[in-house]
């Protein structure tokens, strides 16, 4: 099935995600993908506000999923994972 990108959440908005879901926090995240965590925090908020449903629950420094989040979490390391996989064999 080809996706249709008209529909999906933005490419950047589900890697901020499936990395503060991955580290455990915005500032990790953030780090990982070399940007801001202010940047990380509002592409979490704008996917959740795309998505309808809460993701992750903010507590301080740390974020915890929620259950929606953690059903995407697991299925965008997957995802990634193809895709990191698939590069490298070219």
């Amino acid at each position: 099935m080809l996706p249709d990108w008209k529909t999906l959440p933005s490419l950047t908005s589900l890697r901020a995600f499936e990395a503060t879901a991955r580290h455990g926090s915005f500032a990790s995240a953030a780090r990982a993908l070399n940007v801001t965590h202010a940047a990380v925090a509002q592409q979490v908020r704008s996917l959740e506000t795309a998505l309808g449903v809460s993701l992750a629950i903010r507590s301080g420094r740390r974020v915890s999923l929620t259950d929606a989040g953690t059903q995407l979490a697991a299925a965008l390391s997957e995802a990634f994972g193809m895709i990191a996989a698939a590069v490298e064999d070219m």
